[in-house]
């Protein structure tokens, strides 16, 4: 887990977007944490098991073991805890006892399953964009909702017609072919967070 900013006071526990989207928005969550560090915020970045760097292979991950892998990481931070998640991020924190929620530009489970479907169709293989998944994750997530416990933030990029409490004009990070390190937008999301927690 990436510990970013002090020791004590309220702390963030980002929430990676899922899959290929998690390895193309890594670096702005990266940036957004180091800038809520800045303004004396506490983060904190877990790999799920199967994911990143986790010795677990991505085939044996599921949606519980992610929900409960998450929950045990926000009991090791100090507190209060506020959950920070990145679209399909959103479906797993539902059983940390968050002090707040802000996500950004957040999924249903059946959205996130029908881009990963799409993702295995255009590559024309069993896997999704090199992952291969287990029929019980996809399963899972394409039940899987949002969590809706209060107090919640939902921010957008504009174009994205679902609701939301603030719309962002910026390009979806989670669409560039490449990882992009937006500095700017990190700061923009980062100053969101910050007043959403004061």
């Amino acid at each position: 887990m990436l510990r970013l900013g002090p020791d004590r006071g309220p702390c963030v526990l980002a929430v990676p977007a899922l899959f290929e989207e998690a390895n193309r928005t890594r670096t702005l969550l990266v940036a957004t944490l180091r800038a809520l560090a800045a303004r004396g915020i506490a983060g904190a970045l877990p790999d799920l098991p199967g994911q990143n760097d986790s010795l677990l292979p991505t085939v044996a991950a599921r949606l519980p073991a992610w929900r409960d892998a998450l929950a045990a990481a926000a009991a090791t931070l100090p507190g209060p805890v506020h959950i920070v998640a990145i679209r399909g991020g959103a479906l797993l924190d539902g059983a940390v006892d968050a002090a707040s929620r802000w996500y950004l530009a957040p999924l249903s489970g059946a959205t996130q399953v029908r881009e990963l479907e799409r993702i295995r169709h255009l590559g024309g293989g069993d896997d999704y964009a090199g992952n291969a998944l287990h029929p019980d994750l996809i399963a899972a997530l394409a039940a899987a909702e949002p969590s809706v416990a209060e107090p919640l933030r939902v921010v957008r990029l504009t174009g994205d017609p679902r609701p939301a409490d603030r719309l962002i004009a910026a390009s979806p990070p989670w669409r560039t072919v490449e990882p992009q390190t937006d500095l700017a937008l990190a700061s923009l999301l980062a100053d969101d967070i910050a007043a959403w927690i004061a």
